[in-house]
């Protein structure tokens, strides 16, 4: 089975599809040239993006992504405080230097392809990659592709029929399960949690120290994202001129912390989350959850709920775990690559961890929590990805907001009874798969249609 520190990944913005997965990919590439003992010959390197990577790669950085990972470098290590920089270097002198430090011609706008007319069966994010000597033989070439919260797979591992039994695939853990009614039944049978079952299963691929000390860091990474974006001011960058707006929010609400407001509770949840996805959309730190376009649901929830309380570090670990098992639920069923599902796959699938999350926080029983899980997604499916301007920024900030605020209330919801709902965890997972499926490409991070064409860009 695959971890939740698989579905926790740190990165930079805008994308975990168009920038995580790129840098990845093209950091694997260059790593299979060494492997294969033919980095030393190469003069020329290829990079064509195909599908979705081209028609919004521009406005997801997936061009820096592509330079960022042909330098050797890893998303969750790189410094984004320098990677405008080294990325400026290799534009300015159409230079690359390969890993080991010999340097080859590379002119970023020539040798990055945006492949518009290619349309990959296998996934909407296709990146081919082709390396060539100096006598112009091919070296490699390989075709990857990015399914989404910065997961990669090769078009060999795309076209392996599905495992007919999940204790058959991944890792081998003690408590393997294909669906929330399996997870359900571990739990009853054992008598214990959602979060209990799911670090049994971490402990069987590595120490449990080493699983708390993850999940601690991507707790920090995510709440120092909250910091920064509460902070910082200006203009996203981009060229649609979208001011941040957290930190006016967030000064406001600093004015008057103990209003008696009720609908205060939303200001918080929004400024939180759209903090964190304005520091996405500018490049800066953030983690997948699942992905980047929809990773302030789950820090927005977390900062409000778990942070100021007596046992903050247990709720983090509690709240991280049962979110996590819902997660892997959706990349194991369906999918959470805009590309494929839409934003229903993205934040409707956020709002759908960060609300069985909460339930688990308060106390919730595993039906209950999946229950939250259930309700949290119901009423995001169909939701589209049209990004206006290729851009992560509009529909996107509000909408992680949004999504902040309903997994609250499905949680709550979701408190207020003890029995399955109607309808079931495993059928919402399968609804929103069948949508996704059935949803037109130009409602899938194409920009083609929606607010990608019905808003003016400015």
């Amino acid at each position: 089975m695959l971890s939740v520190l698989d579905l926790f990944r740190i990165g930079i913005g805008p994308s975990s599809s168009h920038t995580v997965g790129p840098i990845r990919i093209a950091n694997r590439f260059v790593a299979s040239l060494s492997e294969a003992g033919v980095l030393g010959q190469v003069a020329r390197i290829e990079v064509e993006l195909q599908g979705s990577l081209a028609l919004t790669g521009v406005g997801h950085a997936t061009p820096k992504a592509v330079v960022l990972g042909l330098l050797g470098l890893e998303p969750e290590t790189l410094d984004p405080n320098t990677a405008d920089a080294q990325v400026a270097d290799v534009y300015t002198g159409k230079r690359l230097p390969l890993v080991g430090g010999r340097p080859i011609d590379f002119d970023p706008e020539a040798d990055i392809v945006f492949a518009y007319h290619v349309l990959p069966k296998l996934h909407p994010n296709g990146m081919r990659l082709r390396a060539f000597s100096a006598s112009g033989d091919v070296l490699q070439d390989e075709t990857f592709y990015s399914t989404g919260g910065g997961f990669i797979a090769t078009a060999k591992q795309l076209k392996a029929p599905p495992a007919d039994d999940i204790v058959k695939t991944g890792n081998e853990v003690p408590h393997p399960f294909a669906s929330a009614a399996d997870l359900l039944s571990i739990c009853a049978d054992r008598s214990v949690s959602i979060h209990d079952v799911i670090l049994a299963n971490e402990d069987a691929m590595r120490p449990r120290v080493e699983t708390e000390a993850a999940l601690d860091r991507i707790a920090d990474v995510m709440l120092d994202c909250i910091e920064r974006g509460l902070t910082r001011e200006g203009v996203l960058p981009g060229g649609l001129k979208v001011r941040r707006r957290a930190p006016e929010i967030w000064k406001k609400l600093q004015a008057s912390p103990q209003s008696n407001e009720r609908e205060q509770i939303f200001d918080w949840l929004n400024v939180y989350a759209m903090a964190v996805n304005e520091e996405n959309a500018s490049g800066g730190q953030v983690v997948t959850a699942p992905t980047n376009g929809a990773a302030g649901i789950i820090p927005s929830v977390i900062k409000h709920y778990c942070v100021d309380a007596e046992d903050a570090a247990v709720r983090l670990q509690k709240f991280l775990l049962t979110a996590g098992g819902v997660g892997l639920l959706y990349k194991q069923r369906a999918s959470i690559s805009g590309a494929e599902m839409g934003c229903q796959g993205e934040v409707g699938v956020a709002c759908s961890m960060a609300a069985a999350g909460l339930a688990a926080v308060w106390g919730g029983t595993p039906q209950q929590c999946a229950n939250a899980a259930e309700i949290g997604m119901e009423h995001n499916l169909g939701l589209t990805c049209d990004p206006v301007g290729g851009l992560v920024q509009i529909p996107c900030i509000e909408r992680n907001a949004i999504g902040a605020v309903k997994a609250v209330n499905a949680a709550r919801l979701a408190l207020h009874s003890v029995e399955q709902t109607k309808v079931s965890l495993d059928q919402v997972i399968e609804t929103m798969r069948q949508t996704g499926l059935d949803m037109s490409s130009k409602y899938k991070e194409t920009s083609q249609g929606g607010l990608a064409v019905n808003v003016i860009e400015c």
